[in-house]
């Protein structure tokens, strides 16, 4: 009934155009656009058709914007002919029509620009005053306009030079001023109407020649289709879903139901003529579209070398000759080698007919996948055209293809249906952090159950209640819908449903999974958990059905809930939960990340070794074992502070010494403080020694402590 109601509609919209366009259909010998096709791509494909017989040469008008694009894809299609040559007006920029003329287009700005560009050239003067005479120079001035009010204004003086010598006139005072070769005045002429011409052409003609068959049927008629590609506005995709009694929106029942939905077209033709009845597709895709400019002119930069004068000449000597080894074809120039390869007789013979083409290879997928609307008529075989072999790349399309002929006038809006069907549906209420912490959105899992995918647009709610006899629809809400593939499904969420409340509770924890000591270092086996406790109140009035979107974060693996595999989007895993009317229902949802920490044992110090012996998670033998690394590792640290503080005092003794030292070049020899100096130096020098003693023997049992620590390392396997 909605499908039979839409077309009805769309049909009513339609019947005027469609009238107007009967009577204007393809004649023959002349092209008509009887197909427009446009693409998600940002593009169009227009196919025009004529009937022709014999040689033909058919016209087709483009606006001056779309040539790029027609140059890259024209297309022409014959049933019996051939293609002989497309040809269109050359771009001739504006910097062409001036490039033989000896002023430029920005001299046309002023009447003193272009007099300064032509001086030289003979000009006569009109008016009172009469001059005639070459132009030299063009001068510009600024005088006192008369009054006290010091206004002033720019003027130009014309400096000719005449028969009588050099005279002046000023150029805004002269009635006329001409040039007296017809030559130059018609180069002005032309110029000017290049000027105009270039900006009033906004469209090209092409001419396409078609060529009659060679076989003798030159006398039959022959279709003829030209086809191109071209910039249009993207067409958008709108829906509308009611919804049926079975899964109202506004009920709150969590369960499933069906929609009914309408899929629209938006399209504009801003092509720059009226569509008459033509065959109408939109596709939907992803294409790649390119563009070009073929139309402008480019030219070379070539390197400027200077003009060879030629001097004196002076031979160099001749260092001998080199005979080069015929044994080698790859000295040879290749076209000799090649030339060597062919027996004379074969390069004389005709060449061998061309072999048969192969069938091509079948694709996994069809290039494009019709909408249940139907398919575009056919397109005849392509004109020969010889290329090079190229190959193809798969894309996956949809086309929707209205099975009526559609007249839209250039400039108005079109909307054509693209979907009439009923599809399952179900309501769900789904949480996203991110968009809003306390609340989930009240959402749709609409059920693509069609053979075809249906592209993205926005998509508006309705709720249908009441009988068959008073029903009325009220609105719910909008949502985005990104393409739907066929047999997949999507959740559209449309409003906040504020009757439900989310709590969020995150917990980080670790666990040691395994400890291992070997070759003196620590290897710990850990897995990091991250809990996430979800407490969701329900609605007071009915059951809901809750779907829990949870981050997602690279390198961990969701642990609970284990049971099943839950759906899960490129940032989040979806997990369902079950909520009655007025219950509260919690969720956990646990992460984990398995990894491994290396601990040298040698580079830690005592108090280290210590607090990793204290962890109460390490197996009772690896604690132990690390308790007796400790106390060995503090008999090290023990050695190294009895060296280095015999050190610091051995450095304070050398320090003193050199001080007593400077003390007795100052002192009288024999006197008392010089004996005491002397006495005090002996007895630095005795303890010294005992320092020297001292630190070999710290030095000695330090390097057995360290010595029994590695050892003691080293022989730890646990």
């Amino acid at each position: 009934m909605t499908r039979a109601i839409l077309l009805a509609s769309t049909a009513l919209l339609m019947a005027a155009p469609a009238a107007w366009a009967a009577a204007d259909g393809p004649t023959g010998g002349q092209l008509a656009l009887t197909r427009v096709l446009l693409s998600t791509g940002g593009v169009g494909y227009f196919e025009y058709e004529a009937t022709v017989s014999g040689d033909a040469d058919l016209s087709l008008e483009v606006r001056r914007d779309q040539v790029d694009d027609v140059l890259k894809s024209i297309v022409v299609y014959d049933d019996k002919g051939g293609i002989g040559t497309i040809g269109l007006p050359g771009a001739e920029p504006l910097d062409t029509a001036f490039r033989e003329l000896p002023f430029s287009a920005g001299d046309l700005t002023s009447p003193a620009a272009l007099l300064n560009a032509m001086r030289g050239a003979e000009v006569t003067s009109g008016g009172s005053r009469q001059l005639t005479g070459r132009l030299m120079s063009v001068t510009e001035e600024t005088v006192r306009l008369p009054g006290g009010d010091g206004a002033t204004a720019t003027r130009h003086r014309v400096t000719l030079m005449t028969a009588d010598g050099l005279r002046q006139l000023v150029l805004e005072e002269a009635d006329a001023l001409r040039f007296t070769d017809p030559a130059v005045q018609a180069q002005i002429d032309r110029a000017l109407s290049a000027v105009a011409e270039n900006a009033r052409r906004e469209r090209r003609q092409l001419t396409v020649h078609s060529r009659a068959p060679q076989d003798g049927q030159a006398a039959g008629e022959r279709r003829v289709r030209v086809g191109y590609v071209a910039e249009m506005p993207l067409w958008k995709a709108t829906y509308r879903l009611s919804m049926t009694q079975s899964g109202q929106l506004q009920t709150g029942a969590a369960k499933a139901g069906s929609g009914a939905l309408q899929g629209w077209a938006v399209l504009e033709n801003l092509s720059g003529e009226d569509w008459k009845g033509v065959d109408l597709t939109v596709v939907s895709g992803n294409p790649v579209t390119l563009r070009q400019a073929l139309y402008t002119p480019y030219f070379v930069e070539r390197p400027e070398v200077p003009v060879e004068v030629l001097g004196r000449v002076l031979p160099t000597a001749d260092e001998g000759t080199v005979t080069l080894n015929d044994a080698h074809p790859a000295m040879r120039p290749q076209s000799e080698a090649s030339r060597a390869a062919v027996p004379p007789a074969a390069t004389m013979a005709a060449p061998p007919p061309p072999a048969p083409a192969m069938a091509p290879a079948p694709m996994g997928e069809p290039l494009a996948k019709v909408a249940p609307y139907g398919s575009a008529a056919g397109t005849p075989a392509m004109a020969a055209v010889r290329s090079a072999d190229a190959g193809a790349a798969e894309g996956a399309q949809v086309l929707f293809h209205y099975p009526q002929p559609v007249s839209v006038p250039n400039g108005r809006t079109l909307m054509m249906p693209i979907a009439v069907r009923s599809l399952p549906v179900e309501r769900v209420a789904l949480y996203q952090p991110g968009t809003d912490a306390r609340h989930p959105l009240a959402s749709l899992r609409l059920r693509n159950d069609g053979d075809t995918a249906l592209p993205p647009g926005l998509l508006t709610f309705y709720d249908r209640t009441g009988g068959s006899e008073a029903e009325t629809s009220a609105y719910v809400g909008d949502a985005r819908m990104a393409t739907l593939p066929a047999g997949d499904s999507r959740l559209l969420s449309f409003a906040v449903d504020q009757a439900v409340t989310i709590d969020r509770e995150e917990k980080p924890s670790r666990r040691l999974s395994r400890a291992a000591l070997a070759d003196g270092v620590l290897t710990l086996s850990v897995t990091d958990r991250q809990s996430t406790t979800y407490t969701v109140a329900g609605a007071p009035d009915a059951d809901r059905s809750v779907v829990i979107e949870h981050p997602r974060r690279p390198g961990w693996d969701l642990a609970e809930p284990a049971d099943g595999k839950p759906e899960a989007t490129a940032g989040a895993y979806r997990l369902p939960l079950a909520v009655p009317a007025g219950k509260t229902v919690t969720l956990t949802a646990t992460l984990e990340r398995p990894r491994q920490e290396r601990i040298v044992l040698t580079d830690l110090s005592a108090d280290q070794i210590a607090a990793r012996a204290s962890a109460p998670e390490l197996p009772t033998e690896v604690r132990q074992a690390l308790t007796i690394l400790a106390g060995l590792r503090s008999a090290v640290a023990e050695k190294e502070r009895r060296i280095a503080e015999l050190e610091r005092e051995r450095t304070e003794r050398i320090a003193d010494q050199d001080r007593l030292r400077e003390n007795l070049k100052a002192l009288p020899a024999g006197s008392d403080l010089h004996k005491r100096t002397l006495a005090k130096m002996a007895e630095a020098e005795n303890r010294l020694d005992s320092l020297a003693r001292d630190l070999t023997t710290a030095r000695t049992e330090a390097e057995a402590a360290r010595q029994t620590l590695r050892e003691r390392v080293k022989a730890l396997a646990i």
